[in-house]
């Protein structure tokens, strides 16, 4: 994932006054506390890897849903893995 991180790094750097909500998701699998602090940690990664490529720390903003907004509703591995993510949500100035 490191090349679409790059890639919107770069998009971030040439559209300076957008601001990013990084939203961080996780799978249903585990009690709601635990997906909330993993959904955190997931966005948070992303927040430390986006600071090392030069993004400006006031224009990121973290919020985790956990397991609340299912990217996929199956129960498949690989309904797990797509719902294992962090959405970039652009806010504008």
């Amino acid at each position: 994932q490191r090349q679409t991180l790059d890639q919107n790094a770069a998009w971030m750097r040439q559209n300076t006054p957008t601001r990013i909500v990084l939203e961080g998701h996780t799978d249903e699998r585990g009690s709601v506390e635990y997906n909330l602090a993993l959904g955190e940690r997931r966005a948070g990664a992303v927040r430390q890897y986006l600071l090392q490529l030069g993004v400006d720390e006031g224009r990121l903003r973290m919020i985790s849903y956990g397991e609340e907004k299912p990217a996929s509703l199956g129960a498949s591995d690989n309904d797990y893995r797509q719902n294992r993510r962090v959405e970039f949500m652009p806010k504008g100035e």
